[in-house]
């Protein structure tokens, strides 16, 4: 028995295992984890095939389109917007996207990355030009959020999940920088001139509060000494009641004598005329005050 009469005996079978082999080959599909495949019948959507293990229906299912899920960058754009206050920005944008329904993607927007490019840019001219160039500036971070927020809720159709959506940057031209820096160099000498009248001002109030805190100390001691020379008046009132004239003659001689005593202590050599009057208060007083002994 030759080959070709084995092979024509079992021509059959062969065809047959041949056609099972077929079979299992198209009709299991092995799809990668960051893919997704649509498989179409006869020209119409039949199924999307996720990661791992699939089956199909030989010669009638195909993987017409093979979608990869992972998380795509557009080419930064750069884009003119006018603020509501007639000024010209650059905006520069970038824009970061993954397919999350690859049904909605093949079949409902032909070219995936010019459209959301257009979109962004769009939504972008759109908010800029309801501010002004300073809320532009100065609210970047509100303004980004508005602008994702808009564009995920465009693209939402397409089977598209924006992840991020980002302002890098807001450009401005020569002249309008130039301005900018003189109006920022005129509120920066108003500050200064408001914050060294404000100095200036404390300053007066400082020195107006330790005036009168002085005045205040100086009428307290004064008070002090008036309450202590009431009390010492009221001490020899009190005296002269109880002891009669004796006391106050004793009060002047010893004041007398004070006061005679101070001029004698006076710096230098000096010639001290005492009157008559005055030997009759020192020995006024010597006599009190040995009585007083």
């Amino acid at each position: 028995m030759d080959i070709e009469q084995l092979i024509g005996g079992n021509a059959v079978y062969l065809a047959v295992a041949v056609f099972i082999i077929i079979c299992i080959f198209l009709g299991v599909r092995i799809v990668p984890q960051s893919e997704k495949h649509v498989v179409e019948r006869f020209g119409r959507l039949r199924a999307v095939l996720g990661p791992g293990i699939n089956f199909v229906v030989p010669f009638l299912d195909k993987v017409a389109h093979k979608i990869s899920i992972l998380e795509r960058q557009l080419p930064t754009a750069l884009q003119d917007a006018i603020t509501t206050d007639n000024v010209l920005v650059k905006v520069e944008t970038s824009v970061f996207y993954r397919i999350i329904e690859p049904e909605k993607t093949v079949y409902r927007i032909r070219d995936v990355d010019a459209a959301i490019a257009t979109t962004v840019a769009g939504i972008v001219r759109s908010e800029i030009g309801k501010m002004e160039l300073d809320q532009v500036q100065s609210n970047r971070t509100g303004l980004t959020a508005q602008i994702r927020e808009q564009v995920r809720a465009m693209v939402d159709d397409w089977g598209i999940e924006v992840t991020r959506a980002e302002l890098l940057d807001v450009n401005l031209d020569e002249a309008t920088r130039a301005a900018m820096l003189q109006q920022l160099n005129a509120e920066r000498a108003r500050r200064a001139q408001v914050t060294e009248a404000e100095g200036k001002k404390r300053a007066v109030e400082l020195n107006a509060d330790a005036e009168l805190y002085a005045a205040q100390r100086e009428a307290e001691q004064r008070r002090v000494l008036a309450d202590a020379e009431a009390y010492a008046t009221g001490v020899i009132a009190e005296a002269i009641k109880l002891n009669g004239i004796e006391a106050a003659q004793y009060q002047v001689a010893l004041k007398q004598v004070e006061a005679l005593t101070a001029v004698g202590q006076g710096a230098g050599k000096q010639t001290i005329i005492v009157p008559a009057q005055a030997l009759e208060a020192f020995g006024d007083a010597f006599k009190m005050l040995q009585g007083r002994k």
